[in-house]
């Protein structure tokens, strides 16, 4: 909403109004409610899971190993301290030393989406490739979490 209807709807006696500069962009990305009888569109954020095992750059080999379970699916992602994705550890990747840092065999600059991502073409993207899990991130670059590709399907199997 603009900041002239904000200021208008308080004048007519509504107190909780809130000037959103974002756009309804923003408000879906952010994940807040919304209303309305017009189609709706599976999207990422509604299958996002908080990712199993967060990592640095100077996080051992032997952390990862032992904090991942084996699997093509396993995905550690590899932060900054704000949460900014740098990286991901995959457990194929992992290295036979226990003494390696993570920034020395990491994949940089990992794909991600963002939660607005409509889940009908992501999915059909990631069946494509055989990729099983992919990063959800802010505009920022902020880990949000993770999607896993048979969450997706089951949802979009759900729905019409």
């Amino acid at each position: 909403m603009s900041p002239r209807a904000a200021w208008r709807l308080e004048t007519l006696g509504f107190e909780r109004v809130h000037d959103f500069v974002g756009g309804k962009l923003e408000w879906l990305v952010a994940g807040l409610p919304t209303e309305g009888t017009g189609p709706h569109h599976a999207v990422a954020g509604e299958v996002v899971m908080p990712a199993t095992f967060v990592c640095g750059l100077g996080t051992l080999s032997g952390v990862v190993r032992s904090k991942l379970r084996a699997g093509s699916d396993s995905v550690c992602a590899v932060t900054n301290e704000e949460k900014i994705v740098l990286g991901r550890v995959r457990w194929r990747d992992l290295p036979d030393a226990d003494d390696v840092p993570v920034e020395d065999f990491m994949q940089p600059g990992p794909a991600t989406v963002r939660t607005i991502e409509q889940l009908g073409p992501l999915v059909g993207r990631m069946q494509e490739t055989g990729v099983k899990t992919i990063l959800v991130t802010d505009a920022k670059g902020r880990l949000l979490g993770m999607l896993h590709r048979g969450d997706a399907e089951r949802l979009l199997n759900e729905r019409p």
